[in-house]
């Protein structure tokens, strides 16, 4: 994300991902699955008539508390100045998904804006009114998240884990563009 200084009149939000937030998140859902996982393996283990020893118990029962932390961890490390951001200024709304590279719009630009999901799944949908007015910043990543429908092409942030939350994320983009949000 490109910061440059504010000038007098100038009015900028910036909306990010905190990292302890993401991990947290992340460990509790590969966590519920893990145990999903590992429940019903231990069932299949049962019904075949395969006996369980008191150390394949207790096996089962670290790799449930290890194996999420671990793998929560080597994501965080994978991501950690990759996660997702955006930036709402006078000069437009420059955001970019997790591990992708950011965009920038001008208000003008801008035809629709709305959220679709709920939770930490939330994302925004940013639709541009031609995508030549898209502006990529240039930054190590993939390229943006681009949603292809019969209206047109739009652009998907993940936002359920920014801070601010998404209700003053949204309350924030209605304030510079009422009519499209």
């Amino acid at each position: 994300m490109e910061d440059h200084p504010l000038e007098p009149g100038e009015d900028a939000t910036t909306f990010f991902q905190p990292r302890a937030l993401v991990f947290v998140t992340m460990l509790w859902v590969i966590a519920l699955v893990w145990l999903l996982v590992t429940v019903l393996y231990g069932a299949v283990v049962y019904v075949t008539g395969i006996e369980l020893k008191s150390g394949d118990i207790l096996i089962m029962v670290e790799s449930v508390l290890i194996v999420p932390t671990v793998t929560a961890g080597l994501i965080m490390l994978i991501t950690w100045q990759r996660l997702g951001w955006l930036k709402s200024s006078v000069y437009g709304l420059e955001f970019a998904a997790t591990g992708r590279r950011g965009v920038h719009l001008q208000w003008s630009s801008i035809a629709s804006v709305g959220l679709r999901r709920w939770g930490p799944f939330t994302e925004l949908v940013v639709t541009p009114t031609d995508m030549a007015a898209v502006t990529e910043l240039r930054e190590r990543g993939r390229a943006p998240r681009v949603l292809r429908r019969d209206a047109g092409s739009a652009f998907l942030i993940d936002v359920g884990l920014m801070s601010p939350g998404p209700r003053t994320l949204i309350a924030e983009l209605h304030r510079r563009i009422p009519s499209r949000v």
